[in-house]
Formats: structure tokens, sequence, C-alpha cells
């Protein structure tokens, strides 16, 4: 009997399945707009044959679209901004402590023709839509946006290459340099107030990195939550009873509902409340 009911529920499955395809297939026969809706499966953490990024658990922030693929190591208060892609699919890509990658940036290695890794020391900033390809950068150094540092090259601590410049093959950046032009040449000293402002601008970017984590770890329940608060302060009449700040309870409060003249101070009790409320709503949007 056991047997006979499992064949029975088997079959009546397959055809409930065949059913279902069946009209799947003619609401779609009948669609005017054809739609197909996927999946994309996320792309912010991608290993390469089975070998997954390593990232500290300390580091500052990954961008939910950014993608940070194969043998990489992120280090203690990293960031990777929204765009950006570090690929570590046929070499290896070492990214140091309080380094930031900026929007849009790319880091990638090379495998075919030479063999470089990218490795990139503490405290440096990669501007937005830069490029590092299989490069190695040291220390407190700032290659801005849209610059290319390419196959083999070097830029050595406390240098600067400027933005949409491009730092040819094997080349070297020697310390305290300011390179800039197609192919970079030296132009100048790194002054003193702008390795200063280098240092600044590091730390500034480890704050807002930290600032973006938070705001993108948030879950449905803290965003519905924050949305409320904000519509809360700014449709609420200035006049009316403002809630309390976070954990501080009101004078009188009674199991934690309040006081409770102000619990049954509302419309419900006082519709005349509420109508003030609604005349001074209006006029404001007149205005």
């Amino acid at each position: 009997m056991t047997s006979l009911g499992a064949r029975v529920v088997l079959a009546a499955s397959n055809a409930a399945r065949k059913v279902g395809q069946s009209l799947d297939s003619l609401g779609k026969s009948m669609e005017v707009v054809k739609y197909s809706e996927r999946l994309v499966p996320s792309t912010r953490f991608v290993a390469v044959d089975g070998l997954p990024p390593t990232v500290s658990t300390n580091t500052a922030f990954v961008a939910p679209n950014a993608s940070v693929i194969g043998d990489v190591t992120l280090g203690k208060d990293a960031s990777v901004w929204y765009g950006a892609t570090v690929r570590g699919d046929v070499h290896k890509v070492v990214i140091g402590e309080n380094t930031s990658v900026g929007d849009r940036a790319v880091i990638h290695v090379a495998k075919i023709q030479g063999d470089f890794p990218s490795i990139i020391g503490n405290n440096v900033t990669i501007g937005p839509g830069a490029i590092v390809h299989a490069a190695t950068l040291k220390d407190s150094c700032v290659v801005a946006a849209s610059a290319q540092v390419l196959d083999g090259a070097v830029v050595e601590s406390n240098s600067i290459v400027a933005a949409g410049s491009v730092v040819t093959p094997g080349t070297v950046v020697a310390a305290g340099q300011y390179w800039a032009g197609n192919p970079a040449k030296m132009v100048r000293k790194v002054s003193e107030e702008e390795l200063q402002l280098m240092a600044s601008n590091a730390l500034d970017t480890l704050e807002l990195a930290r600032m973006h984590a938070y705001e993108c770890d948030k879950d449905l329940e803290q965003l519905t939550k924050d949305e409320e608060a904000y519509e809360d302060a700014t449709t609420r009449d200035p006049e009316y009873f403002q809630p309390s700040p976070d954990g501080q309870k009101d004078e009188g409060d009674v199991l934690g509902q309040g006081s409770p003249g102000l619990i049954f101070d509302s419309v419900l009790t006082n519709p005349e409340e509420g109508l003030k409320f609604n005349q001074k709503k209006k006029a404001a949007q007149k205005e």
C-alpha cells in the first residue's frame, strides 16, 4: 500500500507539473511584450579555481556592486568602492591596510605577457576610474582619477601619479616625486603640504568607508524604521509632541509607553488637533 501511495503521489505531482508548464507556456504566448526575468548572481566576492578572496574581518568597506575576484587579499581598513573591480584570476593581488580603491577603478594582474602580480601597500589612494595593471604601489602613494599604472611599473612611497597620466610598463616612479602626462614623466617633488593632504585624505576616506559600510549593512527592518523616522521628522508639526531621543524616557513614563497625558492627547481623543495639523500642512504646501 505504501508503494502504491508513493506511485500515486509521484504520478499526480508529475501531472501537476506538466499542467503548470502548459499554463505557463500559454501565458507566455498571450503576452504582448515578452519578458523573462533572470536572477543575476552576486559578483561581490568570487572564487577562481576554488580560490576565494581573503578579506580581513576588519576591512572597512566593499561596495555591494564592487567585484573582488580570485586570489585577492584585502587588509585591515581597506575599502573597495562602487563599481570597482579587483581581479586576481591569473596572479595574486595584495592590498594593504587603509588603502582605498575608488569608484570604477580596476586592479588586475598579468600572466600571459609577463608575470606580474599587483602589490599595493598601506595608506594608498587609488582614484576613481584608475587602472593598476600588474604593478606595485608602495606605501602612502596616490594614483589619481583615471590614471594608469601598467605592467611591471613601480610607484614608490609618498609619490603622486596625476589624474589621467599613464605610467608605462617597467617604469619606476621614485619616492616623493610628482609624475604627470602620457607617457608620465617627473614634473617636480611632492610638497610637504601635499604629503599632509595625502595622509588626511586617507583618514577621511576611511571614516567615509565606515559610514557607507554601516548604511549598506542595514536590513529591511532597519531601512523601514529609518524611512518612518524621516517621514515623521519631515511631516510632524514642530508645535506638536516630539518623540524623545533614542534611549531616553519621557518624564512620567509608564511601562515604557510614554506619559499618560501624551498617550491620550492624540487625534483620536482630540480631533481638533488633527484638524489643526491638516490645515497647517495644506497651508505649507500652498506656499
